[in-house]
């Protein structure tokens, strides 16, 4: 995610997030009411938002656990636990933004402003989630929203011109060719049972796990649905624009991008159908599925007036931004990205219409706990 305060960054352009986020609280808040409260020899209890990002969701969501576990100890007539939060993304996210939004520590002293302080003690955990993040049994309840749908690499034979796989003229999934689809699931599922597998040996006994991520609703892989709007189509067509524009006024776009570089780079994300996520969780076996199912969410487009058409390709080009930003600069650089920016925003307000009414998120909603182990017959 783009980090920083700018316009284009995740800080500016979470909004949607936000919205998805809040109306998913019921489904986060049911999880942990059916949790068993454990008995804390240590008087504490570890949460862990992974792919937290740098933004205040994580904040309000993390704050949401700590409220609700506290009063849930408060009902059985224990006190509250010591809660220790650990907000873990890859290295390259920007901590010192996330950190900054957090509010002071409570002390004794400011016990009557207890709600404008921090009800637990922070701390960030740099790392990819597709690994060991933790110790051995120490995390209570793991969290992540909106990450899991974010590949840990993009396939390398979909970059590879020799495969079959090799994602001729396109940056993401979306349209693609058989080959270029079981690549991408492939890697969905090799991602996902790593992560299953990380977190089960992580989780505490009797811990569980509430997981928020992009899901479609069309069996057919190459339709991703809203991700497929985002990632895809006008996306996909400002690409072309620089690759047909470059090769009779590269002037204009600063450089050349000719078409084996566009197709050398590829969005390493996968929205899955939810039978292929329940096939994952059930052959991996280290957890067990509480619940699981696809919930209509809203568009990405968060906009003051949506029959503005330029208000609704700039929404467009800042969300695609501040989430793969980084990665596109990072492959063409910052002067070919600005202007790839630019041609997405000018071809989604000519859109704008078909994109307010169109373009809408499904997510995956889950909840996991470490599967009892099984007893032989006697």
């Amino acid at each position: 995610m783009k980090g920083g305060r700018g316009e284009t960054s995740y800080l500016k352009n979470s909004q949607a997030q936000a919205r998805h986020a809040r109306a998913m609280l019921h489904f986060l808040e049911a999880t942990l009411s059916a949790m068993k409260l454990p008995l804390l020899e240590d008087g504490r209890f570890a949460v862990a938002d992974l792919g937290c990002s740098c933004g205040t969701n994580t904040l309000f969501l993390m704050g949401i656990v700590v409220e609700h576990v506290s009063k849930m100890y408060a009902a059985l007539g224990h006190d509250s636990p010591e809660f220790q939060v650990f907000f873990s993304d890859l290295p390259c996210n920007d901590f010192n933004v996330l950190f900054q939004l957090l509010p002071p520590q409570l002390s004794s002293s400011s016990l009557a402003a207890a709600k404008e302080h921090l009800s637990y003690y922070a701390a960030g955990v740099p790392g990819s989630f597709y690994g060991r993040l933790f110790p051995s049994r120490s995390i209570n309840f793991f969290n992540s929203t909106f990450s899991l749908h974010w590949l840990s690499q993009v396939p390398e034979r979909v970059t590879d011109k020799r495969s079959p796989a090799y994602n001729r003229g396109r940056v993401f999934v979306h349209g693609a060719s058989a080959d270029t689809v079981a690549a991408y699931k492939q890697q969905f599922q090799a991602d996902l049972a790593s992560f299953l597998r990380a977190r089960a040996v992580e989780m505490t006994v009797g811990g569980v796990m509430f997981l928020v991520c992009l899901g479609r609703t069309s069996i057919d892989p190459a339709d991703q649905g809203g991700a497929g709007f985002l990632f895809g189509a006008h996306f996909q067509d400002a690409w072309n624009d620089l690759v047909e524009e470059a090769s009779t006024h590269s002037h204009r776009v600063h450089g050349l991008l000719d078409s084996e570089k566009r197709d050398s780079f590829n969005i390493p994300v996968y929205a899955a159908f939810l039978r292929e996520f329940e096939d994952v969780v059930k052959a991996e076996g280290s957890l067990s599925i509480n619940k699981l199912q696809v919930v209509k969410g809203a568009s990405p487009l968060v906009v003051d007036h949506p029959e503005d058409a330029s208000e609704v390709g700039r929404a467009l080009a800042n969300s695609c931004r501040s989430v793969a930003g980084v990665l596109v600069e990072a492959h063409i650089g910052e002067r070919l990205s600005e202007e790839l920016f630019g041609r997405l925003e000018l071809r989604a307000a000519r859109h704008a219409r078909e994109l307010m009414e169109r373009m809408q998120f499904f997510h995956i909603v889950a909840s996991l706990s470490p599967s009892r182990p099984s007893h032989p017959a006697s």
